[in-house]
C-alpha cells in the first residue's frame, strides 16, 4: 500500500488510556480540532448538534463520576461534549436555510428542499429525530479524532457515562440538547499508559472490505 501520511496518523493514534496532568493542549491546536467539527459533513446540512468545550474542574470532576470514572476526563486538558438536538422543529429548520440563503442567495429550490425536510422530519417521533441527529453528531466524532491525530493531540472518545446527568451538569436540556459521546482531549503518558505499547489491532482488509464490480 501507498505510503500515506494520514494513514500513519491512524496508527499512531489509539485511545489513550492515560494523559498527562502536565500537559495543556494549546490553543492554536484546540481550535484547529473545533473549527474541523464545524466543518464535518452532516444530513442535508442541518448540522443537528452542539459542541461543548469543557475545562472548568468542578465540571469534569462531576463529569468523570458519571462516567464510571474514567480518568481521563480529568487528566486531560479539555473535554468535548457533542450535543445533538432532542428534536427538529420548523424553527431549527428555518436556521439552516437563512444560513443557506445568506451564503447563496434565495434560491427557489432552496424553500423547496427545505420544506419538504421539514414535512418529512417535523412530524416524526422526537426519539426518531434524536437518534438521527446523534448519527450526525457521531460523523463529527470522527472528523475530530482525524483532526486531533493530525495535530498529535490524544482522544478518547466515549459512550459509557449517564447522559442524564451529563445533561443535568451542563444544562443541556433546557436548551433542546441531549449529550451523545465524549471527547477529552491531551497527552498520553507514555510511563503511565498500558496500551501504548500494545500492536494496534485491526480486521484485515479482506475480512473487513466486500468489492461489488
Amino acid at each position: 500500500m501507498t505510503d500515506s501520511p494520514l494513514l500513519e496518523l491512524l496508527n499512531w493514534r489509539y485511545a489513550t488510556k492515560k494523559m498527562d496532568t502536565t500537559k495543556v493542549v494549546p490553543q492554536e491546536k484546540l481550535d484547529v480540532i473545533i473549527e474541523a467539527v464545524r466543518m464535518a459533513p452532516t444530513s442535508s446540512g442541518t448540522q443537528p448538534f452542539e459542541l461543548i468545550v469543557v475545562t472548568n474542574p468542578d465540571k469534569l470532576a462531576a463529569i468523570q463520576e458519571a462516567a464510571r470514572g474514567q480518568a481521563q476526563i480529568t487528566e486531560g486538558s479539555h473535554l468535548l461534549v457533542f450535543a445533538a438536538w432532542d428534536d427538529y422543529t420548523t424553527d431549527r429548520i428555518d436556521e439552516v436555510v437563512d444560513l443557506n440563503v445568506e451564503a447563496r442567495g434565495d434560491l427557489p429550490m432552496l424553500k423547496t428542499y427545505y420544506d419538504n425536510l421539514k414535512s418529512n422530519y417535523v412530524p416524526r417521533d422526537a426519539a426518531v429525530n434524536y437518534a438521527h441527529a446523534a448519527r450526525q453528531a457521531y460523523i463529527a466524532l470522527g472528523i475530530a479524532l482525524v483532526a486531533a491525530a493530525e495535530q498529535e493531540v490524544d482522544s478518547t472518545p466515549m459512550e459509557g457515562f449517564d447522559p442524564d446527568t451529563v445533561d443535568e451538569i451542563l444544562y443541556l436540556k433546557a436548551r433542546g440538547l441531549r449529550s451523545v459521546v465524549l471527547l477529552p482531549l491531551g497527552y498520553r503518558d507514555p510511563t503511565g499508559d498500558w496500551l501504548l505499547p500494545m500492536a494496534k489491532v485491526r480486521k484485515s482488509r479482506e475480512t473487513i472490505v466486500t468489492h461489488v464490480s
